[in-house]
This record gives C-alpha cells, sequence and structure tokens, in this order.
C-alpha cells in the first residue's frame, strides 16, 4: 500500500535544545498547520501525485526501469505549496492565528529580535518551514519488476 506522509527532517534549532520535530508536533497540537494544508490543498497534491504516476507508466510502457522516487518531482511542488502556504498567511483567521509574535514581528531572523509587523505566524526562523517535507512510503511495492 502507498501512503502519503508530510512531516519534518529532524534537525536542531541552533543554540536551543528542541529540534523541527519537536516544533513541528507542538503546532500541530496546537493550530493543525498540516492538516490545514492537506485539507486545502488535498486536490492539488493528489493531481501532482497522479501526473507523477502517469509519467511512471508511461516510461514502464516504454520499457524504461522504474524510478526509485517516482514522487520526487510532486514531493517537491508539495514542499513548494506549503512554503507558500505559510508566506501567504492562509493559517490566518483560524482560532489563534495570527501568533502574537508575528504580530509584534517577533523574529530570531534579525539581531535586534524584531523584523517588519506583522510577519507570517509559524516564520519565526524559517527552519521548520525550510523543513517540511512530504514523502509517500510503500513505493517499492508498487511497481515490481
Amino acid at each position: 500500500m502507498i501512503t502519503f506522509h508530510l512531516g519534518v527532517i529532524d534537525i536542531p534549532y541552533e543554540d536551543e535544545n528542541t529540534t523541527t520535530g519537536d516544533v513541528a508536533e507542538y503546532l500541530e497540537e496546537k493550530y493543525q498547520i498540516m492538516q490545514t494544508f492537506f485539507d486545502r490543498y488535498s486536490n492539488d497534491i493528489a493531481d501532482l501525485m497522479a501526473k507523477d504516476m502517469a509519467e511512471q507508466l508511461e516510461n514502464l510502457i516504454a520499457g524504461l526501469p522504474p524510478q526509485n522516487d517516482p514522487f520526487r518531482q510532486s514531493m517537491s511542488q508539495i514542499h513548494d505549496l506549503f512554503v507558500g502556504f505559510l508566506d501567504n498567511t492562509e493559517m490566518n483567521g483560524l482560532p489563534g492565528v495570527p501568533t502574537r509574535r508575528a504580530l509584534d514581528g517577533i523574529s530570531k531572523r534579525f539581531k535586534s529580535g524584531k523584523g517588519p509587523k506583522p510577519r507570517p505566524s509559524f516564520i519565526d526562523t524559517g527552519t521548520y518551514q525550510g523543513a517540511m517535507c512530504a514523502w509517500v512510503s510503500g513505493v517499492l511495492n508498487a511497481f515490481p519488476e
């Protein structure tokens, strides 16, 4: 069975005892960011993945070997959709969003700790946003040789 996943690459934040995985779990519990993203973009995600599947099938019919990661292109595009989702403040209007830190322009990207007001929520350092990834498991069984 092929399973679609949304998550983050678990990397530590600089000078902190926390990782992107810790932050993602907290944000998902409090704001359901990835669930909201998936709910809003599930049709686009399905279309991107279907396009990758169609290309894979065309290649197989043409006699080419199956790709190790037939969803690589769509997973990259899904990451880009997520980046835009946060950059474009698409969570605004949901409970607690925009966040107080975003309204106050608090950001670790600036030496002073503050940047332009308001800033998009959930992009304090950009690490969470950049570490987001989409992947599919069970692909190897989908295309037996």
